[in-house]
């Protein structure tokens, strides 16, 4: 965001438009909503601002619920921000660890920085971009133990006081919508990151799909996924690491409680064996984390190839850490095989799921001409290096 485009944001005429459209306008007839808003008087570039918060706004509905009817954003600011039901998670182990003092090194447009501060903790919010950072002092406004900094994260003197006891540090920084390739590119650096977490409990938090190779030991890494979606590896150091954890997949769906897996390191593979009356499909967090052992392991199950995160079993367990199918038929990965037996059953709506091939569902979705009242899921994958197509049924596990 331009800083002339702040100024004119942080206007009480700018903020009270803002806040004066009703929910039920819609951004999709823009031309319209510019039109009334011109209309009654408001100059183009007062519009043009408002319209973008108030789009913005309507977006981060889906991180923030309703608070984000009452919060300021930039586009990367909302890409990057953790959802607030995970911020709300990672603000209660600092609570737990009873720490007092949180610095949030890097803190975007406030989203954790918020989760720490409605649990009465000090939070010192520091980020070097002013424009974030006045729109995060916007965003932390309501919380008077909350202050926001304009500068350098490692310049903050963590020892002053009050002093800072704990660390919440995001160093993936992006560049608009993409994540920096090299750890030495981040801002701190990855090893700036990991100094900090040596001397103070901290999290950090880095992109789920980060090398491996780069996870030190003897801290605590955790993967979580939303509805199916990897969103964040966070590594926990000191009194915010649990004993006897160094690997964890939190996986949060829907209204449910909170579930996680943890081991105290990657666990063993379950050993490769027939196809059985059932196929788990783990969620991506397990993946991740390396858990895929321990999950098959809980519902008595084997992989079904020993390079495809794909387990099975003769025995129907519901699990929050993966979604169950019936196999109902296995067939030769042939395309002509394939529309002749969806054909047969009547199947007009299809699931498409792969691994371990090579193709594009979408693509091979429009090729079978589906037609019929009947629907199923389609799992392509390999089994013992065959190349497979199980028709199945999903088992509702929720």
């Amino acid at each position: 965001m331009e800083i002339s485009e702040l100024r004119d944001l942080l206007t009480a005429e700018s903020l009270a438009l803002l806040d004066s459209l009703e929910p039920s306008d819609s951004t999709a007839d823009a031309v319209a909503l510019v039109s009334r808003l011109r209309k009654a008087g408001h100059p183009p570039q007062r519009v043009a601002t408002v319209l973008t918060q108030y789009r913005l706004r309507r977006k981060a509905r889906a991180k923030f619920g309703p608070f984000a009817d009452r919060m300021l954003f930039t586009e990367p600011g909302l890409e990057q921000a953790s959802r607030l039901r995970v911020a709300a998670l990672h603000a209660g182990r600092f609570a737990a660890a009873g720490l007092h003092h949180v610095a949030d090194l890097g803190c975007g447009i406030g989203g954790d920085a918020m989760a720490l501060a409605a649990l009465e903790l000090r939070v010192t919010a520091v980020e070097r971009d002013e424009a974030t950072a006045a729109i995060a002092a916007y965003n932390l406004a309501p919380w008077q133990l909350a202050t926001v900094v304009h500068g350098d994260a490692l310049a903050l003197p963590l020892d002053a006081e009050p002093r800072v006891d704990g660390v919440w540090l995001d160093p993936a920084r992006r560049e608009g919508t993409r994540r920096l390739n090299s750890p030495d590119d981040w801002s701190p650096s990855l090893d700036e990151a990991l100094a900090i977490a040596a001397r103070r409990p901290t999290g950090v938090k880095l992109a789920p799909g980060m090398d491996r190779e780069l996870l030190p030991e003897g801290l605590e890494a955790q993967w979580v996924s939303i509805d199916g979606d990897v969103v964040e590896l966070v590594l926990w150091s000191q009194s915010l690491a649990r004993a006897g954890v160094g690997r964890a997949a939190l996986v949060l769906r829907g209204d449910q409680p909170p579930a996680e897996l943890t081991a105290a390191a990657d666990s063993d593979d379950a050993d490769a064996g027939p196809l059985g009356e059932y196929l788990y499909e783990p969620d991506g967090a397990v993946i991740r984390a390396r858990l895929i052992g321990d999950l098959a392991r809980s519902v008595d199950g084997w992989m079904l190839d020993p390079s495809i995160a794909y387990v099975t079993s003769d025995r129907l367990e519901p699990s929050p850490f993966a979604r169950a199918f019936r196999v109902l038929e296995r067939w030769p990965l042939d395309e002509k095989r394939i529309t002749r037996e969806l054909s047969a059953r009547s199947i007009g709506t299809l699931e498409i799921k792969k691994r371990g091939v090579d193709i594009d569902p979408a693509a091979l979705r429009r090729r079978l001409k589906l037609r019929g009242d009947s629907s199923a899921v389609l799992v392509l994958t390999r089994i013992g290096g065959e190349r497979t197509a199980l028709l199945c049924e999903r088992c509702d596990l929720e």
